[in-house]
């Protein structure tokens, strides 16, 4: 099983940016895409960003759109997410997760780092 360690998250003023980064290690990766989640108090966990891992064809939620970039390291097995631009409601838990295939589900996930942007 292959795991998922985010790291990157922390506290930040609104308008500022942080930069989460994802690493795979264990056993050997393999994975269509590779995403990026977030769930704030007393809400549903929603998609933020996503990439392919082999063509790196991106994904963005809209509300995201023209604030994050998501890019992959295929030699480190690693998946960032440039955040900038943050607001308050981005306050959230990050979670990366991996998906199998295309029509697979993500079934492998990290245990989340928490991101906090004050007004």
């Amino acid at each position: 099983q292959v795991q998922l360690v985010e790291s990157g998250g922390g506290l930040v003023q609104a308008g500022g940016s942080l930069r989460l980064s994802c690493a795979a290690s264990g056993s050997t990766f393999s994975a269509y895409a590779m995403g990026w989640f977030r769930q704030a108090p007393g809400k549903e966990r929603e998609f933020v960003a996503r990439i392919t891992w082999r063509l790196g064809i991106t994904t963005y939620a809209d509300f995201v759109k023209g604030r994050f970039t998501i890019s992959r390291d295929n030699a480190k097995i690693t998946v960032d997410l440039q955040m900038n631009s943050l607001k308050p409601e981005d306050t959230a838990v990050y979670y990366c997760a991996t998906r199998p295939t295309s029509t697979a589900p993500y079934n492998n996930w990290g245990q989340g780092t928490q991101v906090t942007v004050s007004t």
